[in-house]
């Protein structure tokens, strides 16, 4: 019961957002158990579309805004929710500070169960953006399925600027990475820090880098 009580006070004298946030978004018994733990340091941009919690319901199922990185001053750091589609968690999930997270009216963002993200991350999603489970990204890291703008040619034709984005299960992305639209990656995988990833890459427990990344080692593991 004191547990309850401290976790109650901590809630409404120091971080109301948390309460706000869940009982927006979730209905009531799943609310009142605040499975989504937000930092005092995150913005709340836009709060519309909806959340769906697709696993068991406990307490700090989600941790968004927390998180210490040496290199990085976690105490001014803010991170962004900006949200009008659809956000799906299938288990535990931790957004280190500084992660920014957008999602247009019709934006899926499906994330598996074990994800973590370090710290200053920023993850745009205008169609779809799919998370397998167990993946661990680095910090400074981009994922974008649109390109925000078209690119017409001299015929007059528009690229497509929408496509959707699949990283597999097991994943470990460096720092520093951008991944762009259309891009797939499968199991099992390391991406090395500071690439480029713009293809469907079709052999698991690999090593991918550069820009654009290419295929560097086969045959691994990561823990």
């Amino acid at each position: 019961m004191k547990k309850y009580i401290k976790l109650i006070k901590y809630l409404f004298t120091e971080n109301y957002k948390t309460i706000w946030f869940n009982f927006k978004y979730l209905p009531f018994e799943q609310a009142i158990h605040f499975p989504i733990i937000l930092s005092r340091n995150v913005y709340l941009k836009k709060m519309e579309g909806t959340i769906i919690l697709n696993c068991p319901i406990k307490y700090n199922l989600v941790n968004f805004g927390f998180g210490e990185i040496g290199i990085f001053d976690e105490k001014r750091s803010r991170s962004i929710w900006q949200v009008s589609g659809k956000v799906v968690f299938n288990g535990k999930a931790l957004f280190g500070h500084g992660t920014k997270i957008s999602v247009d009216i019709k934006g899926i963002l499906n994330v598996g169960s074990n994800f973590k993200v370090t710290a200053e991350t920023a993850i745009i999603c205008h169609n779809k953006i799919e998370f397998g489970e167990n993946c661990l990204l680095s910090w400074d890291i981009l994922i974008m399925d649109t390109d925000s703008h078209s690119v017409i040619d001299s015929n007059g034709n528009k690229n497509t600027m929408l496509k959707p984005i699949y990283i597999g299960n097991h994943v470990w992305i460096g720092c520093r990475t951008t991944i762009l639209k259309g891009c797939v990656i499968p199991d099992d995988c390391v991406i090395g820090a500071n690439s480029v990833l713009n293809s469907k890459y079709e052999i698991s427990n690999a090593i991918y880098a550069g820009s654009p990344a290419k295929l560097m080692k086969q045959n691994i593991n990561w823990a």
